[in-house]
C-alpha cells in the first residue's frame, strides 16, 4: 500500500456498474472510497476484494438524498485518506412511472440523486480536487437525450445531469475536469422487462447487435479519470452503436 496512491469516491459502489468501475479503478491503483445505502453484504464482500489487491478501501455508508449528506461524505472520505482525487457519481434510481401517476416525491427523488447530489458532492469537494488537479465522472444514460417512455422524471433528471457535467466544466476548469459516460444496454434491469420491447428488439437496433457489459464502461471512466488530460465537458457515450438507430 501507498499513501500516495490516487483516492476516489464512487457512489453507489456496491454492486453492477458501480463495483466494476471500482474493481477497474482499484487495479490502476488508486484506493477507493466505496460508497453504498443498502447493500452492505455486497460492498463488504467488494471491499475484500479490493483490498486483496493491497488497495486501501474505506466503506462508507448513507443515503445520497438526505441534505448534508453529500458533503458529509467528502467529509469522511477526507477523513479515512487525507485526500481526494477524483469522483464517480454512479448512484442512480431507475423507476418506471406512468405520466399521469409522476407525483412531486417522484420528481425529487430523481432530481435529488442526478443532480443535487452530484452538485453539492462536487461543491464540497472542490477545494481538494483543484489542488490534486483532479476529475469527476457523472454516469448517465442514452436516454437523456433520447427519453424513455413511462420514465419521463428519470429521462429528464439524466440530461440534467448531463448539462450539469458541461456546467461544472466551465466552473471548475482549468484544475478539475468533468466529464459523464452515457452507457446502452450493459446489465438489463433486474426486475422490469426492456420499456423498449423485447431484448432481441433492442439489440438488434444496436450496430454491434450486443450488449456490452460493465466493464466497458468502467474503462470509459478509468480513461477519463486518470489518463484523459485534454478531455472535458464530454458526455462519452457507450452503448455499441444503439444511439444511431
Amino acid at each position: 500500500m501507498s499513501e500516495d496512491a490516487k483516492c476516489i469516491l464512487v457512489t453507489g459502489a456496491a454492486r453492477r456498474v458501480g463495483a466494476e468501475i471500482a474493481r477497474h479503478l482499484a487495479s490502476a491503483g488508486c484506493d477507493i472510497a466505496l460508497h453504498y445505502r443498502h447493500s452492505q453484504d455486497d460492498a463488504e464482500s467488494l471491499a475484500h476484494e479490493l483490498r486483496a489487491l493491497g488497495r486501501r478501501v474505506q466503506l462508507l455508508q448513507g443515503d445520497l438524498l438526505e441534505p448534508d449528506y453529500p458533503r458529509q461524505l467528502v467529509r469522511q472520505t477526507m477523513a479515512a485518506f487525507g485526500r481526494l482525487d477524483g469522483i464517480v457519481h454512479n448512484a442512480s434510481l431507475y423507476r418506471p412511472k406512468a405520466f399521469a401517476e409522476v407525483d412531486l416525491r417522484h420528481w425529487q427523488e430523481m432530481e435529488g440523486i442526478h443532480l443535487h447530489a452530484p452538485f453539492f458532492l462536487a461543491q464540497a469537494a472542490a477545494a481538494e480536487l483543484r489542488l490534486r488537479r483532479g476529475a469527476i465522472v457523472h454516469i448517465t444514460d442514452i436516454y437523456a437525450e433520447r427519453p424513455l417512455l413511462g420514465y419521463l422524471p428519470y429521462s429528464v433528471s439524466k440530461a440534467a445531469l448531463v448539462s450539469l457535467t458541461r456546467a461544472l466544466a466551465k466552473e471548475l476548469g482549468p484544475e478539475i475536469r468533468v466529464n459523464s459516460v452515457a452507457p446502452g444496454v450493459v446489465l438489463w434491469a433486474e426486475t422490469q422487462q426492456p420499456a423498449e420491447g423485447s431484448r432481441a428488439v433492442i439489440l438488434d437496433r444496436t450496430a454491434l447487435k450486443r450488449a456490452g457489459n460493465p466493464a466497458d464502461i468502467a474503462r470509459a471512466v478509468r480513461f477519463l479519470l486518470l489518463e484523459a488530460d485534454y478531455v472535458s465537458g464530454q458526455n462519452v457515450v457507450v452503448d455499441g452503436g444503439r444511439m444511431i438507430y
